[in-house]
């Protein structure tokens, strides 16, 4: 919760070996906090669980419904999000993608930040970095044309998540404006 105290704009619930009602129950304390703090919500992988909870969208994975599909369920104004790997993959339906892993992460391979400036070319929707992203790495997501980036452990791994996000916040806002 520190996090979202401390201005941090999307959750992304990702507990994939959760089942469902207990990952619905998590789901809704999650929406009570994000709904407090102006921010958005996001489930990964299950729309019934994004739909249940009052969530604000979906992150969809290789192996999820395709977007149209989640659109269908969702409605129009749902924010989608799809996982890509390599420029070009289809983000139909979507509303941004995620493309990565970028930088070196457990158990996967950097695809660098040439690749993510090709994802960006060759997308139809906005593009966030993720794998790896800290705030120092900002620059360079913001180089490579990125919309921005998805950050887990720059966040949960820090001794001080609530700092940890508003330094991220203001390296995105230096990065990409100019400004503190």
């Amino acid at each position: 919760m520190a996090a979202l105290d401390a201005g941090l704009p999307a959750v992304q619930l990702r507990e994939k070996g959760l089942p469902g009602r207990p990952l619905l129950a998590l789901a809704e304390r999650l929406r009570a906090a994000t709904a407090r703090t102006g921010a958005l919500l996001l489930v990964n992988d299950r729309v019934d669980v994004a739909i249940a909870a009052g969530a604000d969208g979906v992150h969809l994975g290789g192996g999820s419904i395709p977007a149209d599909a989640a659109r269908a369920l969702l409605g129009p104004d749902a924010l989608i999000g799809v996982s890509t790997h390599a420029p070009g993959e289809p983000t139909a339906g979507a509303d941004l993608a995620f493309f990565g892993p970028v930088w070196e992460t457990p158990g996967k391979t950097a695809v660098g930040t040439a690749r993510l400036a090709e994802a960006v070319r060759a997308a139809s929707v906005p593009v966030l970095a993720i794998g790896g992203a800290t705030a120092a790495r900002l620059p360079a997501v913001r180089d490579a044309g990125a919309a921005g980036a998805a950050v887990i452990r720059a966040i949960l791994a820090a001794p001080d998540p609530g700092r940890a996000t508003r330094d991220l916040l203001v390296a995105l806002r230096r990065a990409w404006y100019g400004r503190t």
